[in-house]
């Protein structure tokens, strides 16, 4: 699994996510991820035969159809839908692989890191942003960042 220093530089360089999997339905963990990841500033290319448009872009039957550049492709499907969406991820010039929690595909995994791709598995998106960029200390998460010692400004 990838370290801390190479998460942030993933989450840091790879600005264009397509989702794969990605839910219309607000209450849906893909659309709360995605809708969190927009918000700071990623652009979102929705992945989704069901759909047209999710979170206000264009939404993609497939990775095949996606006529621009996209940086990650963050899958929200069963483990054993990860190896095309690899295979596919890779023709398309994609720098990274992300499977989300609970998504753990060995061989897609294997096959990304031997074309060059920085890949990612059982974790999500969203709450590594957060983790690494200040958005859960303010909910106490551990995160290395809060602590239970006075700070040295207080008396």
């Amino acid at each position: 699994m990838p370290d801390i220093e190479t998460l942030r530089r993933i989450l840091a360089t790879h600005r264009v996510i397509a989702v794969v999997g990605l839910s219309a339905e607000w209450h849906r963990p893909s659309y709360f991820a995605a809708k969190y990841m927009q918000e700071h500033g990623y652009r979102i290319v929705p992945v989704n035969p069901k759909y047209e448009c999710i979170l206000g872009e264009r939404c993609y039957p497939s990775l095949a159809d996606i006529g621009h550049e996209v940086d990650m492709v963050d899958v929200f499907r069963r483990a054993e839908d990860v190896m095309p969406i690899a295979r596919r991820a890779i023709e398309i010039g994609a720098k990274a692989l992300w499977q989300q929690l609970g998504v753990v595909n060995l061989e897609a995994d294997r096959l990304a890191r031997e074309h060059g791709l920085d890949t990612v598995m059982d974790r999500c998106v969203k709450i590594e942003h957060a983790r690494l960029f200040g958005g859960l200390n303010w909910a106490g998460v551990d995160t290395r960042v809060i602590s239970a010692k006075r700070p040295r400004w207080l008396p």
